[in-house]
């Protein structure tokens, strides 16, 4: 049974950092690109970052909104990929979810396993 598992969400000021965990089992990472997208109340799914397997299947690819602020990678021996979030403002507050997908490349359509998410909000 393939599960992902997110943490290290919070609440954080405006201008702070957090880094953000997605722990997998049952499914070997290494095979797969990966990625986040969150999801805040009221607003669509936005896809914030994908890293491919190795640079042989692209770029990693990032969101508009989060360009030169986060930064997506991954940990193939421990399974685990990460997020790191720096200059946080109040519209990065969301429920964040991290995914693999169907390939070794990154595409949003190819979603394959998904995690419950984990919060984080950007507050004084």
């Amino acid at each position: 049974q393939v599960q992902l598992v997110e943490s290290g969400g919070g609440l954080v000021q405006p201008g702070g950092s957090l880094t953000l965990s997605c722990a997998a089992s049952g499914i070997k990472l290494e095979h797969y690109a990966v990625g986040w997208f969150r999801q805040a109340p009221g607003k669509e799914r936005e896809w914030v970052s994908c890293t491919p397997v190795s640079s042989t299947y692209g770029s990693v690819m990032y969101g508009d909104s989060v360009k030169g602020r986060f930064t997506i990678s991954r940990d193939n021996a421990k399974n685990q990929f990460y997020l790191q979030m720096n200059n946080l403002n109040s519209d990065d507050s969301a429920s964040y979810i991290c995914a693999t997908m169907l390939s070794a490349w990154c595409n949003y359509e190819r979603v394959e396993f998904r995690g419950q998410g984990t919060q984080v909000i950007v507050s004084h």
